[in-house]
């Protein structure tokens, strides 16, 4: 089923603490599909960034942006289906939006991004299905602190509600194909096979038509 040839980019999306990079790793295990992570224990810019977030906005969003593109032309170039960790879309529409509305990125600096984004999303093709992880911010907050990363310690809770209201209002118009929602409050697919399985057989019905 996971070898059909018109099924090649599947985007897990959500908040930060949302358990992205987990159902990845399971995923692709289950289906034989090939994981592609975000880029954050290499990126020299996000532990600066959550101390000054003005300061260092700019250049943490383009480094990200240029990673996600680099990751669209290795998808399209790709034979093997692609499970991947976050969106190109989401870096511009939650994570870029956010901080220009709350003032981190000037109007200058955001335009000049978005329109490097906009000219990037003319020659990348959008997943096949976009998996979007609901989650409250006292479930973003647990799994931020079970993970135990020293840079995000600084994240405010503030920033995750700006980011939640985000991804709210960019899932409610999102038209670029097939878009899944689950809510993860009440799942744990780490620990529990049976909401993993609940998971796989909603992904399932998606992409091959099953029930």
């Amino acid at each position: 089923m996971a070898d059909r040839p018109d099924i090649k980019h599947i985007a897990i999306a959500g908040n930060i603490g949302a358990g992205k990079t987990t159902l990845v790793n399971k995923l692709a295990h289950h289906y034989g599909w090939e994981p592609l992570f975000e880029d954050v224990d290499e990126n020299p810019y996000l532990a600066d960034f959550y101390e000054d977030m003005k300061k260092w906005a700019f250049p943490l969003q383009i480094y990200f942006l240029h990673s996600r593109f680099r990751q669209a032309h290795r998808i399209q170039q790709n034979s093997r289906p692609i499970i991947q960790d976050r969106t190109i879309y989401e870096d511009a529409h939650i994570f870029a939006k956010n901080l220009y509305e709350s003032g981190h990125l000037t109007e200058r600096d955001f335009n000049n991004y978005f329109s490097l984004f906009e000219s990037m999303t003319h020659v990348v093709s959008p997943p096949d299905l976009l998996i979007y992880l609901k989650a409250s911010i006292p479930t973003l907050i647990a799994q931020i602190a079970r993970r135990g990363r020293d840079y995000e310690s600084a994240i405010s809770i503030r920033y995750l509600e700006d980011l939640n209201q985000h991804y709210n209002d960019w899932i409610a118009s999102y038209d670029r194909g097939k878009l899944l929602v689950i809510d993860v409050d009440n799942l744990d697919y780490v620990n529990n096979p049976e909401d993993l399985g609940y998971v796989m057989r909603r992904i399932d019905s998606e992409l091959f038509g099953l029930f």
